[in-house]
């Protein structure tokens, strides 16, 4: 399946609540979709992330599989003494996201 590789804050452009584009294709390929789906982890709340899930309309596995990428995208940020506060910030919150996603999907 095609992704785009690095679905951020910085690469979706918003307009009046609704998606308006998406920018930077430099990290599209063809494989595993929950690598797009990180966004719920570091803009959603959980109400929102619930939503976002339905949406998508994808399996477990494909859900799990996303938290996992989120995972591992805050933990390099956070490894990277040279990471952004803001980046580092939003590395927190979304392990704070997974942690809570990954106890009420139990």
């Amino acid at each position: 399946m095609w992704f785009h590789g690095d679905v951020a804050v910085d690469n979706v452009l918003v307009s009046g609540g609704r998606v308006s584009a998406v920018l930077d294709f430099g990290c599209a390929g063809v494989g595993d979709p929950a690598c797009d789906l990180g966004i719920a982890f570091t803009r959603l709340g959980r109400r929102g992330r619930e939503v976002f899930r339905r949406a998508v309309d994808l399996d477990d596995d494909t859900w799990r599989r996303a938290r996992g990428w989120s995972a591992w995208k805050a933990a390099i940020t956070l490894a990277d003494p040279a990471s952004a506060p803001v980046r580092r910030q939003e590395s927190h919150r979304a392990l704070a996201a997974v942690l809570q996603d990954s106890a009420a999907n139990r």
